[in-house]
């Protein structure tokens, strides 16, 4: 007997034949003798009554800290509504249900409201009502302070409670259900031909989720890796089997691409950079850090310095230059797109095979960088779609063994 932790999307529970759906994912596994511990988000997207975006919109959150807890306070709503009636429905099904908080499953977290951090778990409540036979149904999205106050998790926060609940209860696996049959090679509306894969690691799907692939919370990824514990996404509406997420093995060692994912609103700033100049320059750096901007795609020459901002903080960034007296200029309308694979390290040539896939397009390539498992190419915006296609196309091809 396994114990389980299912977490339920909004579009999962926003309609009663929608959660007629969850109900058989959770007899289903119940039938098999697993434990389940259940946690559910909001209902629908947007535009539903319940919905968090909905709930956020009945006030002015743009406040002082103490008013951004009582915000954390009212987007918890939504789960609440969500679980309680999940748990009607599943008594009438003949279930003993229990509906706990957050708070109430034991996850605490520290007080930055609105995107907090667990700091703690506090299980004894929950593995209380599952020794007494009842299935558990916790709200998503959600924690508590230590003195009790609600906190909310961040976007993504009910991947990141039922990963929680499984680090908390030592659980066999996770199972995230959605809308989608799993995490898919690319983004199906841009590449129709894009598949689901079977596997894929903790590494491999924190960077596919970063950079913009909208699978799963890499905060959910990250508190599940650290007690190696497989996670699951499928689909509510189908019985396709879905991902597994997990550590690498033998059946993850043959592909050498695993997805490939495209994040715009990008922007490339060059600055002239002189060498007798480097103690003004680190000043530089250091004023734009204090304003809170993140560069990326950090190139530092000895005549020439060259990164990208978010297109949101270029403004900010340009400003803070332009103070300093450096000569510089932006290139607008960039996008970063990422091929990511566990198994490119080390592997001679897999660079060329990305160039050569661009060049091919005609797709000017402004600046590259990678990782381990990530290489990262910065191109014009324009050229996004098509760069993916063309990277997947090639990874896949019928004389390409190395792909997907």
């Amino acid at each position: 007997m396994a114990l389980i932790i299912q977490k339920f999307g909004g579009t999962s529970v926003a309609t009663p034949e929608a959660r007629k759906r969850v109900r058989r994912k959770i007899e289903g596994a119940v039938e098999r003798g697993d434990t389940v511990v259940v946690t559910v988000s909001a209902m629908g997207r947007n535009g539903a009554p319940y919905a968090t975006d909905t709930l956020l919109g009945l006030a002015d959150n743009d406040r002082d800290p103490i008013m951004k807890s009582n915000m954390d306070l009212l987007m918890s709503c939504g789960e609440i509504i969500s679980a309680v009636t999940l748990a009607e429905e599943l008594k009438k099904d003949g279930y003993e249900t229990i509906v706990l908080t957050g708070g109430q499953a034991g996850i605490i977290t520290n007080e930055n409201f609105g995107d907090a951090r667990i700091i703690d778990f506090r299980p004894e409540n929950m593995k209380k009502y599952i020794d007494e036979g009842k299935l558990v149904i916790v709200t998503g999205f959600q924690g508590m302070t230590e003195d009790g106050r609600v906190t909310t998790l961040g976007r993504g926060g009910s991947d990141t409670s039922a990963s929680a609940l499984g680090v908390a209860l030592d659980a066999d696996m996770v199972e995230i259900y959605t809308d989608v049959e799993g995490i898919m090679t690319a983004d199906p509306r841009v590449v129709p031909d894009a598949r689901i894969l079977d596997y894929v690691t903790y590494d491999e799907v924190c960077n596919l989720a970063s950079q913009g692939a909208k699978v799963i919370h890499p905060r959910a990824v990250e508190l599940a890796k650290l007690k190696g514990i497989p996670l699951r996404v499928a689909s509510t509406f189908t019985d396709a089997k879905g991902t597994i997420i997990k550590e690498s093995d033998d059946n993850m060692r043959e592909k050498l691409i695993t997805g490939i994912t495209a994040l715009s609103g990008i922007v490339q700033i060059y600055v002239k950079n002189e060498a007798k100049d480097q103690k003004r320059f680190s000043n530089l750096l250091t004023d734009i850090a204090e304003n809170g901007i993140s560069l990326d795609f950090i190139n530092i020459c000895p005549d020439e310095a060259v990164f990208t901002v978010k297109d949101e903080d270029s403004d900010k960034a340009s400003e803070i230059i332009e103070k300093s007296g450096f000569p510089y200029r932006l290139v607008k309308d960039c996008c970063k797109v990422s091929e990511v694979g566990a198994n490119i390290q080390g592997v001679p040539g897999v660079m060329a095979k990305i160039m050569a896939a661009l060049t091919r397009e005609g797709i000017e390539v402004l600046q590259t960088s990678d990782s381990y498992t990530t290489i990262w190419c910065l191109i014009h915006d324009r050229d996004k779609d098509k760069a993916v296609r063309a990277l997947h196309d090639f990874f896949t091809g019928a004389n390409n063994e190395t792909g997907f």
